[in-house]
């Protein structure tokens, strides 16, 4: 391999937070100066943080939140390609990319195949439904944009609707159904709580008291990976609120108007939602040879380097050790920005022979936002161990965040922009899309 080749080419599949970064970087460092070509390829057009996805399903996202990935591309000296990848030929070293269409059926891009001396698999996750009959039809996901946005699409239909219902003294309610109590569907509740107040002052208040909210989670607790601590504040939190929780109860059927669950109760719910689990894509099964484990991730060394010496993965769809832990590296936002950072430094020293650099995960505490109403979680540190956190404080440690992300994709300046920006249209726009 001729790693000073300017033709060395690192492909990169999946535009989330960690291959998004990771182009960008690379972009920056290798493409520039020409020692090598990066090309990102997404089987969508524009990116957003996924964990923001139950915040564009509630409508309460700013869509300037939603950015191009050409544009991203054009300034950061790597190559965009829109596509979804299909298949793999280590032999030849090829990835197939199927035919990308529209709406309407008609094909734009034929079938590809995709050359790479570099392959990096950042494709993130998906939800896992357990075989669970009847979730594919009659739930929603929230794992794409355009799934965030088909729910608040539904949503606001559904609070028109009766709302109308109501102006005609149909007292008719709306039940929304959340299947999983971990961070997603905790926030979405949350969101969904903040829709109705805000379509009461937006008067529409008519029938939005009649929204019913309910999580259903197979633990006999909400945010299982949290300490207990945090877990019983928050669900006083939503209790609080309104939202019914309805703990250890095992979803063993989705019908198009119910929820039935392993002890035999039965929930009317006119809105679903699947946020219990994840999983990588089914087609990882068949990536010719590549190492998977029980939910389709990429088995990784600590260096995210697979079974093939050519190909890396990271985030959600790999499987890395934790040294010292039973299971692996979490699937949050901070471990895919960590590996990013790290992967990084392995494929600027593989163009001069470098060995690659081991990731080390840092696990610096989780964090729960209930929208307004509370923040919950806790923060680790060499210094002062592991401390909880909540209300104002946990808030701004939640939106470093996602500044974080921000500042990897634009710099300093630009992201501090932005912030400001969103400031200021928050007081000029409406605080819900209600389109």
């Amino acid at each position: 391999m001729n790693t000073t080749s300017p033709k060395h080419r690192i492909l990169i599949v999946g535009g989330g937070a960690a291959g998004l970064e990771l182009a960008t970087s690379l972009g920056k460092k290798l493409g520039k100066p020409g020692i090598a070509e990066i090309v990102l390829l997404d089987a969508s057009q524009t990116h957003i943080w996924k964990p923001l996805l139950h915040e564009v399903a509630a409508g309460t996202l700013d869509a300037a939140e939603e950015f191009e990935y050409l544009a991203q591309a054009h300034r950061n000296h790597f190559h965009f390609r829109l596509g979804k990848m299909q298949s793999l030929d280590r032999e030849t070293q090829e990835i197939t990319v199927s035919p990308t269409v529209n709406e309407a059926g008609e094909e734009l891009i034929p079938q590809r195949t995709f050359h790479y001396d570099t392959l990096v698999m950042a494709v993130g996750s998906i939800s896992n439904t357990f075989n669970i009959e009847g979730v594919d039809e009659h739930c929603m996901f929230l794992d794409k944009v355009a799934e965030a946005f088909k729910f608040q699409k539904h949503l606001v239909e559904a609070c028109i609707k009766l709302h109308a219902q109501h102006e005609h003294n149909n007292e008719q309610q709306l039940s929304i159904a959340i299947i999983g109590g971990g961070a997603t569907g905790v926030e979405l509740s949350a969101q969904l709580y903040e829709v109705a107040r805000v379509l009461a002052i937006y008067d529409l208040d008519e029938g939005v008291d009649k929204i019913k909210i309910t999580i259903i989670e197979a633990s006999p607790r909400l945010l299982a990976a949290l300490p207990e601590n945090l877990s019983i504040a928050t669900q006083k939190q939503l209790v609080k609120l309104g939202v019914d929780l309805k703990l250890n109860r095992r979803v063993v059927k989705i019908t198009e108007n119910s929820i039935e669950t392993g002890d035999g109760e039965v929930i009317p719910a006119d809105l679903k939602v699947w946020a219990a689990g994840i999983k990588a894509p089914d087609w990882f099964k068949d990536l010719d040879g590549l190492e998977i484990n029980r939910i389709n991730q990429l088995v990784v060394s600590q260096s995210l380097q697979t079974n093939d010496a050519n190909i890396f993965a990271l985030g959600d769809c790999a499987a890395c050790p934790w040294p010292g832990h039973e299971q692996n590296v979490p699937p949050r936002a901070q471990a895919a920005h960590q590996q990013a950072g790290t992967l990084h430094k392995t494929l600027v020293n593989r163009m001069h022979n470098k060995p690659p650099i081991e990731y080390m995960y840092r696990d610096y505490g989780s964090l729960v936002s209930l929208g307004k109403y509370t923040t919950v979680g806790n923060v680790m540190g060499n210094l002062m161990g592991t401390v909880t956190i909540g209300g104002f404080i946990a808030r701004m440690v939640y939106l470093s965040l996602y500044i974080m992300h921000q500042t990897a994709l634009f710099g300093y300046f630009k992201t501090t922009l932005l912030t400001l920006s969103n400031l200021f249209k928050s007081t000029i726009y409406t605080r819900i899309k209600l389109h």
